[in-house]
């Protein structure tokens, strides 16, 4: 496991408080989602890795064929790796919780990380998902908390496969939350809204209040 596999920014947090996991779409970089972050849980410590695939230039998780079209065997290798750079951080910062926010691309890699170590995280908000695959779950998402998000008109995530995902995770015994915008894909006012609600539990355990689910 090593912490320094990627190039990544971090945000100071309270010690042993939650720690929050970034992962960008397409073309952004590790400090794209800090805003957001901090927009969301203010004062958490979190980590951004940037990442390490080029597409034309634009970053990437893992390397596709074509719109939708994923490198399977690389998703694979990208989501081992990234899930081992996640377990350095965690046995670091020991921290209360661990959540992953990703958009795009990011939620993508997110997913496939719930999918290959479903333990590594205790929640996770996966904003416009693409899993055009049929995933397999290698452990238990029982009593997992999701939040998805999605544009009822993304010409990217198409909204059966948002709702494919959906129910998938349900079946599997997960706690989702779906949430929709009329709009593509693009994040709007209610996703943050809803990530807010998803995320307050979060907030009492930076406060260090107890927290019952």
């Amino acid at each position: 496991m090593s912490k320094d596999s990627y190039i990544y920014t971090q945000l100071p947090g309270k010690k042993n408080g939650p720690e929050l996991f970034l992962f960008h779409g397409t073309g952004g970089n590790e400090n794209q989602m800090l805003g957001l972050a901090l927009d969301l849980l203010p004062g958490v410590a979190a980590i951004s890795p940037r990442g390490d695939v080029s597409e034309y230039g634009a970053a990437r998780f893992f390397r596709r064929t074509g719109e939708g079209v994923y490198d399977m065997a690389d998703l694979a290798a990208r989501t081992a790796k990234m899930a081992n750079f996640v377990k350095a951080h965690v046995a670091e910062a020991k921290p209360s919780s661990v959540i992953g926010i990703g958009f795009s691309n990011g939620a993508n890699i997110l997913a496939s990380l719930l999918f290959a170590e479903p333990e590594l995280f205790d929640a996770a908000i996966l904003m416009h998902p693409l899993i055009p695959f049929e995933p397999e779950v290698k452990g238990s998402l029982a009593g997992k908390r999701i939040l998805i998000t999605a544009g009822r008109r993304d010409p990217i995530c198409p909204p059966e496969l948002t709702t494919r995902l959906d129910s998938y995770l349900r079946a599997n015994g997960a706690n989702v939350t779906l949430e929709w915008h009329e709009g593509g894909h693009e994040m709007r006012q209610n996703e943050l809204v809803a990530a807010r609600g998803f995320l307050a539990p979060y907030r009492l355990e930076q406060a260090g209040q107890e927290v019952r689910t």
